[in-house]
Protein backbone atom coordinates (compact mmCIF):
# COMPACT_ATOMS: atom_id res chain seq x y z
CA UNK A 1 0.00 0.00 0.00
CA UNK A 2 1.18 3.39 -1.05
CA UNK A 3 1.80 5.90 1.50
CA UNK A 4 -1.41 7.98 1.22
CA UNK A 5 -3.55 5.06 1.06
CA UNK A 6 -2.19 4.54 4.36
CA UNK A 7 -2.52 8.22 5.92
CA UNK A 8 -5.59 7.19 4.74
CA UNK A 9 -6.51 3.87 6.60
CA UNK A 10 -5.01 5.86 9.69
CA UNK A 11 -7.36 8.32 9.11
CA UNK A 12 -10.19 6.19 9.22
CA UNK A 13 -9.30 3.84 12.27
CA UNK A 14 -8.87 7.19 14.41
CA UNK A 15 -12.29 8.53 13.13
CA UNK A 16 -14.00 5.18 14.21
CA UNK A 17 -12.25 4.97 17.34
CA UNK A 18 -13.35 8.49 18.34
CA UNK A 19 -16.68 7.54 17.50
CA UNK A 20 -16.73 4.38 19.51
CA UNK A 21 -15.49 6.32 22.46
CA UNK A 22 -18.59 8.89 22.02
CA UNK A 23 -21.09 5.83 22.10
CA UNK A 24 -21.43 5.12 18.70
CA UNK A 25 -21.10 1.70 17.11
CA UNK A 26 -19.38 1.46 13.69
CA UNK A 27 -21.52 -0.68 11.35
CA UNK A 28 -19.49 -0.43 8.27
CA UNK A 29 -15.85 0.61 7.10
CA UNK A 30 -15.13 1.38 3.45
CA UNK A 31 -18.59 0.21 2.35
CA UNK A 32 -18.47 -0.62 -1.46
CA UNK A 33 -21.30 -0.80 -4.16
CA UNK A 34 -21.82 -0.15 -7.85
CA UNK A 35 -22.31 3.82 -6.78
CA UNK A 36 -19.47 4.46 -4.87
CA UNK A 37 -18.08 4.27 -1.27
CA UNK A 38 -18.94 5.37 2.33
CA UNK A 39 -15.49 5.47 4.57
CA UNK A 40 -18.05 4.88 8.15
CA UNK A 41 -21.24 3.64 8.61
CA UNK A 42 -21.83 4.63 12.72
CA UNK A 43 -25.28 4.50 14.18
CA UNK A 44 -25.52 7.15 16.77
CA UNK A 45 -26.43 7.33 20.44
CA UNK A 46 -29.50 9.00 19.56
CA UNK A 47 -30.31 5.86 17.23
CA UNK A 48 -29.06 8.49 14.02
CA UNK A 49 -27.34 6.77 11.00
CA UNK A 50 -24.18 8.53 10.21
CA UNK A 51 -23.05 7.93 6.64
CA UNK A 52 -19.31 9.56 7.17
CA UNK A 53 -16.90 10.69 4.69
CA UNK A 54 -13.42 10.39 6.02
CA UNK A 55 -10.22 13.22 5.42
CA UNK A 56 -6.97 12.81 5.96
CA UNK A 57 -4.33 15.55 5.20
CA UNK A 58 -0.87 15.76 6.05
CA UNK A 59 1.00 19.20 7.47
CA UNK A 60 1.37 20.10 3.93
CA UNK A 61 -1.93 19.97 2.93
CA UNK A 62 -3.17 23.41 1.01
CA UNK A 63 -6.74 23.09 1.35
CA UNK A 64 -9.40 22.16 4.04
CA UNK A 65 -10.31 18.15 3.77
CA UNK A 66 -13.72 19.23 4.00
CA UNK A 67 -13.27 21.41 0.65
CA UNK A 68 -12.83 17.75 -1.16
CA UNK A 69 -16.31 16.92 -0.80
CA UNK A 70 -17.50 18.61 -3.64
CA UNK A 71 -20.97 18.41 -5.24
CA UNK A 72 -19.92 15.46 -7.19
CA UNK A 73 -18.41 13.19 -4.16
CA UNK A 74 -21.81 14.64 -2.23
CA UNK A 75 -24.14 13.00 -4.98
CA UNK A 76 -22.12 9.55 -4.94
CA UNK A 77 -22.29 9.72 -1.19
CA UNK A 78 -25.84 9.82 -1.16
CA UNK A 79 -26.37 7.06 -4.24
CA UNK A 80 -24.55 4.76 -2.05
CA UNK A 81 -26.63 5.73 1.51
CA UNK A 82 -29.53 4.58 -0.64
CA UNK A 83 -28.45 1.86 -1.61
CA UNK A 84 -27.28 0.59 1.64
CA UNK A 85 -30.28 1.61 3.04
CA UNK A 86 -32.49 -0.20 0.74
CA UNK A 87 -29.98 -3.34 0.84
CA UNK A 88 -30.18 -3.80 4.57
CA UNK A 89 -34.18 -2.84 4.40
CA UNK A 90 -33.88 0.25 6.99
CA UNK A 91 -35.69 3.45 7.19
CA UNK A 92 -34.13 5.26 9.84
CA UNK A 93 -32.83 8.78 10.62
CA UNK A 94 -29.72 9.13 8.71
CA UNK A 95 -27.57 12.17 8.10
CA UNK A 96 -24.30 12.77 5.96
CA UNK A 97 -21.04 13.50 8.22
CA UNK A 98 -17.30 14.51 7.35
CA UNK A 99 -14.60 14.01 9.34
CA UNK A 100 -11.28 15.87 9.13
CA UNK A 101 -8.34 14.93 9.93
CA UNK A 102 -4.72 16.39 10.57
CA UNK A 103 -2.07 13.30 10.57
CA UNK A 104 1.38 15.06 11.75
CA UNK A 105 4.11 12.56 12.73
CA UNK A 106 2.04 10.79 15.14
CA UNK A 107 -0.11 13.32 16.09
CA UNK A 108 -3.42 13.62 14.66
CA UNK A 109 -6.48 16.17 15.17
CA UNK A 110 -9.91 15.40 14.12
CA UNK A 111 -12.79 17.72 13.69
CA UNK A 112 -15.93 16.08 13.14
CA UNK A 113 -18.85 18.29 11.29
CA UNK A 114 -22.03 16.33 11.66
CA UNK A 115 -24.63 17.03 9.20
CA UNK A 116 -22.00 18.84 6.70
CA UNK A 117 -24.60 18.04 3.98
CA UNK A 118 -28.10 16.77 2.90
Amino acid sequence: MDERGALGERGEAAVAAALERRGFRVLERRYRCRWGEVDLIARSPEGVLCFVEVKTRSPGAIAAARESVTPAKQRRLRAAAGYYLAEKELDCPCRFDVAEVWDSGGQRRICYLSGAFV
